[in-house]
This record gives C-alpha cells, structure tokens and sequence, in this order.
C-alpha cells in the first residue's frame, strides 16, 4: 500500500493528483475545482462518459481503464474513494514509486479550508438539499464553491469553484468519511440503517452522525429534519453548549415549520414560517420529500447569514438535478423520467410523488437493486414500495463495489413484491428492458426508471423503442 498522507499536508500535495475513478460523483466534483484552481489533475476510469469529457474540457488527462502506466511519474498524490480496490494497479504503482494516497473526503476537506461550509448529510436527500442550496445562493450573486453527488440541471455540472465565502457539500456517511469535515452550518436531514457493508446497526450510525456534528465549528448550526432519526440524533445532542439547533418540519414547535405544501403538477408551491415571517416559494420538484429538503436549505442559509426572504425566492430558480425525477423525455404520449432511488425509503418517497404527479395515468417502474447487502437487509421493504406502482419490471442487482453474496438475488424483491400485490416481472437481460415496456405502456403512462447503477442508461433506450 501506498503511504498515507496526513490532513494538514494534503493541500500541498494537490498539485498534480492523480484520481482512480475520477468519472465517479463525488471523485469528478473534487477534481473539476481542483481543475479550476489551477492544478493539473489526471485520473482513470472505467469507461468514457460525459463526465470525462468534462474534465478533459477543464484540461485534465483522463484514461480510460485501470493501469500502472496510467500513473504519471511526477504525480504528488493518488486520489481514492472507499470503492478502490487493494489491489487496483495504479494504486500497486503509487506504492512503488512512493506517491502518497490521499482519501476522497481528505480531499474534499482540503478545499473547504479558509471557506465557511455547509455540509448537507443525512440517509436520503443530500444531493437535492445541497443542489437547492448551491443554485440559490448563485442566483443570488453569492459565488459559492460546491461539491455535488448529481449534475446540476442548469449548469450541468456537480462542482464548481466559485469566488464567494461559502463552500456548499454533499456529506457522505457510506464510509463515516463525513466525519472529516469541519462546517458552519450543518444539514442533517434523517437518520435509518444504510450501508449494511459499514454500518452493523442503528447504534453504529448514529454515533457515526455524532462524531460529524462533534465537528461543527464553536458557535455553529445544526439543522435536522423532521425524520425520527433526525430528530433522536438532535436530543442526544443538545448538550453541546455552543451548537445551535434548528429543527424543520410540519409538525407544531419547528423552528423551521412548514405551513403548507401545495402540489401543482410537477412542482409544488410550499409555505415555510421561520423566525416569525412566513416565506412562499415555488419547489419545482413534486413529491412532500423535496418540499421538506427546500426547507431545510432555507434554514442552513439563514443561518449562514443569508436573507431568508431572498433566499427563498433564489430557490424557485432550482430546476434539478440529474437522476432526481428528471424527465429524460416523451414518445408515443409516455414520459419517461429517471429516479435515482435505491433505499426503501427513497423508493416510497419518489413513487408517492409520482403517484400524485400522474393523477389518472398509470406508474410503470424499471427498478434495478443496487448492491448485495443492501437488498439482503431491505429486499422485502424494496418489494413493498413497488406495490405503489401500476406494473414493475425488476432487473437483477447491479453489484457495484461488491461480490455476490450467495443466495440474495433480485427475486427476493420480485417475491416480496408479488406478496404486497404487485404486478412485477423480472428480467434478466437489460437490453430487453425497451421491447418490455412498449409492449406494457400506453399512451398517458408514465415510465419511471429507478435505482442507483446503470439502468439510467434505459431511459434514452425506452424513449427510441417507443418512438420506433
């Protein structure tokens, strides 16, 4: 293994880096701002993509494949997220040469230093909170920095280094590598079991969330959610004298209450009270979800010193984020839109939202299971949601970082879904996925392609089969 490298050294080493797996979400966010300061960033990844265009766009060189030769002799650090293997061969290489390894989160830490961040955490929701905040506070000519799970569907990108004070971020507990990160302003929207491969139990995750807020700076925020895990995590601890806490939510006693969440068609128009005056915006997301992440992004800004009544209305200019109930287009009277949910609870959440969106239409979902561990623990609530749908195709699990487990494939979700009600075919083969759903759909459904590996890649796919 290549030697590790101590935080405080970490910005010196930035200045050629080399990143294994830099088309990833948070890996290319990191390297564009590296980029756009100035550094001369290299990387590989797996195949080529849109993202990688976009970093060799920024003049970045990025390979295609894993290789030792890949590895420039004058590198002054390998970057690597969770998922890089041991024995990665550009890794083996760093160790020969004696090339540094700086973790993502190191990384991603290093460019907040000298900024006031706010780090936006939680199971579910981070991407979007933390995409409302960054467009927000841009439309309001406050330059920030941000660092995004998702491509913004204005600007089109997950990163940016900006000139202004603020550094907006995507905290991670997958890896507990949020705990790194020493923010202003804190966003912790819920709390649930996740991350079977890091996390054994509920205990395990929150104290994972409470070593993060320990590193909220003297005199900061923490702002939660309304969700149960949230609002446990905020009593055990309101203890710390010089941390402030804001609560959000509809109940009755929130600091930041939500008042009213108005569904109009695809968006919603939501009511929020906070510190005495009632603000009314426009979330252009439909579903009770985002309308409580909006919230939450109103609060961490006020705290962060931004005018609520401005902020509020920067906030209508949100228009999306890659993945998050994006349309992807519509052929033959059938919309097709992409959701990157894959925990039972992001299932329900975007389903319901559907649900209310389509009215009268019917709900057909192409769900694909993300990782082994995650659909052995939750296989059967992954099932259940699916009965919100009128039909379900359901593809086999798409392993990511993992090897197989034996005897968890996808028919336990298929199973548990039959039992619930739903009408649920499982295919095997994802090229057949669009002769599947044109065969399904009629003019008026709705098509939701679902999960968080390659079945977005359906979308565009589905589009051409109906229009054929």
């Amino acid at each position: 293994m290549a030697p590790a490298i101590p935080a405080a050294a970490v910005p010196s080493a930035m200045e050629r880096p080399h990143f294994i797996g830099i088309g990833g979400a948070g890996m290319s966010g990191i390297a564009k701002i590296l980029a756009q300061r100035g550094a001369k960033v290299a990387g590989s990844d797996a195949k080529e993509s849109p993202t990688a265009d976009a970093l060799r766009a920024l003049g970045a060189t990025v390979h295609i494949g894993h290789a030792a030769d890949h590895l420039a002799s004058d590198a002054t650090c390998v970057v690597v997220s969770s998922a890089i293997r041991a024995d990665n061969p550009e890794l083996a290489r760093a160790a020969e040469l004696g090339v540094p390894v700086v973790h993502r989160s190191d990384a991603l830490a290093s460019l907040m230093d000298g900024l006031r961040a706010i780090a936006v955490a939680g199971t579910h929701g981070k991407t979007t909170t933390t995409s409302m905040l960054a467009v927000a506070l841009t439309e309001l000519g406050l330059d920030p920095s941000y660092a995004i799970g998702g491509d913004l569907a204005g600007p089109g990108t997950n990163a940016l280094h900006g000139d202004g004070a603020i550094f907006v971020a995507e905290a991670d507990e997958s890896d507990r590598s949020f705990q790194k990160y020493d923010p202003e302003v804190a966003i912790v929207l819920n709390v649930e079991l996740d991350h079977h491969a890091n996390y054994a139990s509920m205990d395990e995750i929150y104290e994972s969330f409470e070593a993060f807020v320990a590193k909220i700076r003297p005199g900061g925020t923490l702002v939660v959610g309304e969700h149960s895990g949230a609002r446990e995590l905020a009593a055990r601890v309101r203890g710390r004298a010089d941390l402030n806490v804001i609560t959000v939510g509809e109940s009755e006693g929130s600091d930041a209450r939500i008042l009213a969440i108005t569904p109009k068609g695809m968006t919603s128009e939501v009511t929020v009270a906070l510190d005495g005056t009632e603000h009314t915006f426009t979330v252009s997301v439909p579903g009770r979800h985002y309308a409580h992440n909006a919230a939450a992004a109103l609060a961490a800004g006020s705290r962060a010193g931004v005018d609520p009544a401005a902020l509020a209305q920067a906030l209508t200019a949100y228009t999306g984020v890659g993945r998050r109930l994006q349309l992807k287009g519509e052929a033959a009277g059938v919309q097709v839109i992409d959701s990157y949910a894959h925990h039972p609870t992001e299932m329900t959440a975007d389903l319901e939202a559907m649900r209310g969106a389509a009215g009268n239409s019917r709900l057909l979902v192409v769900f694909q299971p993300h990782l082994f561990s995650r659909t052995q623990e939750l296989g059967k609530e992954m099932g259940d949601a699916l009965a919100l749908a009128d039909a379900s195709v359901v593809l086999d699990i798409y392993p990511a970082r993992e090897d197989p487990i034996p005897g968890i494939t996808s028919a336990l979700i298929v199973d548990a879904a039959r039992a619930a009600g739903a009408d649920v075919t499982p295919v095997h083969d994802k090229g057949t996925v669009p002769d599947v759903i044109a065969g399904m759909a009629i003019p008026g459904d709705l098509v939701l392609t679902m999960g968080a590996g390659d079945v977005t890649d359906l979308g565009p796919r589905i589009l051409a089969r109906l229009s054929s």
